[in-house]
């Protein structure tokens, strides 16, 4: 009897880790969709028809194209002409042309002896602590932004290909991208991400996820040779880098609040950076002082990108794969009323998008929002007038990165493989709207209806101030949408099992 107890009880831990050692091997299911799909509104606003793809798979020798290697984000020019898209495996960016999908050019981000004269001066802001410094490496290009008008392409390194755990300076290339060619470069702190570039041309900041730290970099000069380094800002703590030389560590995960989206307000005031991990939230900056002054939370938790326009702050959620919004000017009031160096905001209005929401972006009007959704392989639009999914389309697995052209025509996104599964694709989306993309009143944010009030304070319960620990960032959030309930029925299955087996005793 003692021998059957203890292997029932076996079994019943057994069962209940069940869903988490499933979540360790798990991977969304593949979808490629064929050219020519097409997704609907239902009341016919909006269209949206898969036009082309760039893909290193399959395909045929129109869409076929090598230099697709782990596309992670889609940048078009603002004058349409021509659209980047940065390679993070391949070490590349690739210029395509807008409209036909033919490819311009590759840029290598192999970088060596030839471009020694690019370099800025080095900054006492980024030393170098574990190896020696060398500007002999293939850099892996992640997100990317215009600055002076679409003259320069900003693209920071994941990291440098030598530092396999990313704890040393990796780097910035500028790009003119009137020769597509690399015209600077410059140093950026551990494992670069987001790019930003405040709307004066005054300041681009990088944001760097490897340590909580911000960077920020004087472009006032119309020449990059004048461009240099201004201030690392400190997001509550510098993350201790120990890792090891020679064994690779996953710096995806556990990486402090693992700072991403980055924005400017409008009247370059403050600096605005997502939060994905570390106890969530935002991170402020104050642009005249150049100095943290706290986190505002009450959002979802893992905060992936932001966007600014008319007058609202657009979150994408990566883990529970939604889009919120609040009013700019009442996350601001709450940000400058900060007593500690947290706060609580609550009013933000939610709508369910796919799992593993990503890089979003707002049409000319501002009307609709697209999202990339990574673990649902589609493409949501969100109608900003009712805050509702109004459209989703299929998507090569598993998208990351996207764009959308000035006039709103068309949506460039970017599939990125998981764990050797899907990814080097670029999908070519047309969008036809019903009325003319034409500036839209944004709605007001007074008399919230019953539901959004109840959104909002379950929404803004989460205050958690501790320190980052290893699972805080993406590897279960990206499939909470299934973990919990699962986790919960087979907790149930054991507690229950535990139970029969004391009454038997």
């Amino acid at each position: 009897m003692k021998r059957t107890y203890t292997l029932l009880m076996l079994f019943g831990m057994l069962w209940t880790l069940l869903p988490y050692s499933a979540l360790a091997q798990s991977t969304p299911p593949l979808v490629h969709p064929k050219i020519g799909t097409i997704a609907s509104a239902e009341d016919g606003s909006i269209k949206i028809t898969l036009v082309g793809k760039r893909q290193n798979f399959g395909g045929t020798a129109d869409t076929r194209d090598a230099a697709i290697n782990s596309p992670k984000s889609a940048n078009i020019h603002p004058d349409g002409s021509k659209y980047y898209i940065n390679s993070l495996e391949g070490g590349t960016t690739v210029v395509f042309e807008m409209g036909t999908n033919r490819r311009l050019k590759i840029i290598s981000h192999n970088i060596g002896p030839a471009h020694e004269a690019l370099w800025s001066e080095p900054s006492p802001l980024y030393p170098f602590t574990h190896y020696p410094k060398s500007n002999v490496f293939m850099g892996k290009p992640v997100e990317a932004a215009f600055s002076h008008g679409g003259r320069y392409l900003w693209v920071p390194y994941y990291r440098r290909s030598y530092d396999i755990n990313a704890q040393d300076p990796s780097a910035v290339a500028i790009i003119d991208t009137q020769t597509d060619e690399i015209v600077r470069m410059m140093e950026t702190g551990p494992l670069p991400k987001m790019v930003a570039v405040s709307h004066d041309n005054k300041h681009v900041a990088i944001t760097h996820w490897g340590n909580n730290t911000v960077g920020l970099i004087d472009i006032s000069s119309q020449n990059p040779t004048d461009w240099k380094h201004e201030a690392c800002i400190v997001v509550n703590y510098v993350l201790p880098l120990n890792y090891s030389t020679t064994v690779s560590v996953d710096r995806d995960n556990g990486s402090g609040y693992a700072l991403r989206g980055t924005v400017f307000t409008p009247d370059d005031r403050y600096l605005l950076v997502g939060c994905m991990g570390g106890g969530g939230g935002i991170a402020v900056i104050d642009m005249q002082t150049q100095s943290f002054m706290g986190r505002v939370q009450g959002m979802m938790s893992n905060v992936r990108h932001l966007v600014i326009r008319d007058g609202w702050l657009y979150l994408s959620i990566n883990g529970g794969g939604y889009v919120q919004r609040i009013r700019l000017d009442k996350f601001l009031n709450a940000a400058q009323s900060m007593e500690s160096k947290t706060t609580v905001v609550a009013g933000w209005e939610s709508c369910k998008v796919g799992t593993g929401a990503r890089t979003i972006e707002l049409s000319p009007s501002g009307r609709y929002v697209f999202a990339a959704c990574n673990n649902a392989s589609q493409v949501c639009v969100v109608d900003t007038r009712t805050m509702k999914l109004t459209a989703s389309i299929a998507c090569d697995s598993y998208p990351v990165g996207l764009d959308i052209s000035k006039d709103g025509r068309f949506v460039i996104v970017t599939s990125q493989g998981r764990r050797d599964k899907g990814g080097n694709a670029v999908n070519i989306y047309e969008v036809t709207y019903r009325e003319p993309e034409t500036p839209v009143d944004p709605p007001s944010e007074m008399g919230a209806s019953p539901t959004e009030e109840a959104n909002n304070s379950a929404q803004t319960s989460n205050t958690d101030n501790a320190e980052p620990t290893l699972s805080d960032t993406n590897w279960i959030e990206e499939n909470a949408s299934w973990l919990a309930p699962s986790a919960i029925c087979s907790i149930l299955a054991g507690v229950g099992l535990w139970a029969f087996i004391a009454r038997k005793k």
